[in-house]
């Protein structure tokens, strides 16, 4: 069964023109002109129950503006849209029962109140009865390590508390999907390991649907297994992230630091046949820059075991470098942009 389903979706918003100078400025007040600027530009995709997607695109490229439609805070220019069985922007008051909502810029919470005041104004907010939402606090502040800032005004927390107090917020209702725009952004290492490990387990133990959208492609790496890329409004790229890399990673690269002075005749003449490609700073030090899917073990053992070495490192073609090589592209035709 699909959580979201999405066709040929588009936003556009009128924008105003500003003309220079004090006469352009004068004229603007009278005789105002308007363009059409395009957010969204015709995406379809669809979500199946229980799955997690990363939806992913640099600033402006249309990734909050598609959120704020699929959780009904902006009407659609033209397209279908379902989620949970709902168009969001019709059926308000059914449709937002069944979803939570976390915006990493923007709090759900009550400024001045304490953190539990705002979970029970938001629980007649949801309408959960009195012994569910009990239940559900009660396992939230425990796997969000939450029992220490319950009684402290929000506005006393610091970015990682009211991030996690932020998520809880979102769940006291037991929402079958949840949307995060930005949840670990300025957030320590710890404190996003910590929000990656419970979004996991909500997954795995709930089957909750997740689309997050970041800038932290570690958030991405972590969570997802499938990707939806935007860019300019247009979906680029939509698929699962190890295709991803194997289509668009440059392979892997072995880092040797050797004991002894080590020529790169040499190097070539032990890896002669494998699809290896050496190069060197010195002769202490080498990278073997092997193609996606060729045989890492096999370079190894021919040059471990001829050679006098200190430190082997192996690196691989990380997500953001992907990303980044798409985006410079402005294509994903190598991906295909199919799932």
């Amino acid at each position: 069964m699909l959580a979201i389903d999405v066709e040929r979706l588009r936003k556009q918003f009128r924008v105003q023109k500003s003309r220079e100078g004090l006469k352009g400025a004068i004229r603007d007040l009278f005789q105002r002109e308007y363009r059409e600027v395009t957010a969204v530009n015709d995406i379809s995709f669809q979500i199946p129950q229980g799955e997690i997607c990363g939806y992913i695109g640099e600033n402006g490229a249309g990734k909050s503006t598609t959120i704020k439609m699929l959780t009904g805070i902006l009407v659609p220019t033209s397209g279908r849209i379902v989620v949970n069985g709902y168009v969001p922007f019709e059926d308000r008051e059914k449709f937002v029962q069944g979803i939570g909502v976390v915006f990493g810029q923007r709090s759900q919470l009550w400024w001045d109140l304490g953190v539990i005041e705002s979970f029970n104004l938001l629980r007649k907010v949801y309408r959960v009865p009195e012994r569910d939402y009990k239940l559900r606090l009660d396992e939230l502040v425990q796997r969000l390590d939450l029992s220490d800032l319950l009684n402290r005004p929000v506005r006393k927390l610091s970015l990682g508390q009211r991030m996690r107090c932020e998520i809880a917020a979102a769940l006291l209702h037991n929402p079958s999907i949840l949307f995060l725009d930005e949840p670990t952004i300025g957030l320590d290492i710890v404190v996003k390991t910590e929000i990656r490990e419970f979004l996991k387990s909500l997954n795995e133990r709930f089957g909750t649907t997740i689309l997050l959208t970041t800038h932290d492609l570690q958030d991405i790496e972590a969570l997802c297994s499938r990707v939806i890329m935007l860019d300019d409004g247009k979906i680029i790229y939509d698929g699962g992230l190890q295709r991803l890399k194997e289509t668009w990673g440059r392979g892997k690269e072995i880092v040797f630091r050797f004991g002894t002075g080590m020529p790169l005749g040499e190097l070539e003449r032990l890896t002669e046949g494998l699809q290896v490609a050496w190069t060197t700073d010195n002769a202490f030090e080498a990278r073997a820059a092997l193609p996606q899917g060729a045989n890492v073990s096999e370079t190894l053992a021919r040059v471990v075991g001829a050679v006098d070495i200190r430190d082997i490192k192996i690196e691989e073609t990380n997500t953001d470098e992907i990303v980044r090589e798409i985006y410079k592209t402005g294509s994903s035709e190598k991906t295909g942009a199919a799932r």
